[in-house]
């Protein structure tokens, strides 16, 4: 499946922002929630912590390219 290194870094990234995708809502509160700023939007995130989901996202990704590759040496598909 993944022979090349371009391959790999390609099924990475393409990995990545699938994750990246699945994690940016885990954890977010509205200002809503609590107190809105003025000028905002009220469904604004207060703290987004993107350097955190980033993290987050590249350990995930990496384990899931480690199961995609795993399985298609596996399977040979």
């Amino acid at each position: 499946m993944a022979d090349s290194i371009v391959g790999m870094v390609a099924l990475y990234f393409l990995i990545w922002w699938i994750v990246l995708f699945a994690v940016l809502p885990f954890g977010v509160r509205g200002q809503h929630e609590d107190q809105v700023a003025p000028g905002t939007e009220p469904g604004a995130p207060q703290t987004p912590r993107i350097a955190r989901k980033a993290l987050v996202t590249t350990l995930l990704s990496a384990v899931v390219l480690g199961v995609v590759v795993l399985l298609s040496e596996f399977f040979e598909f």
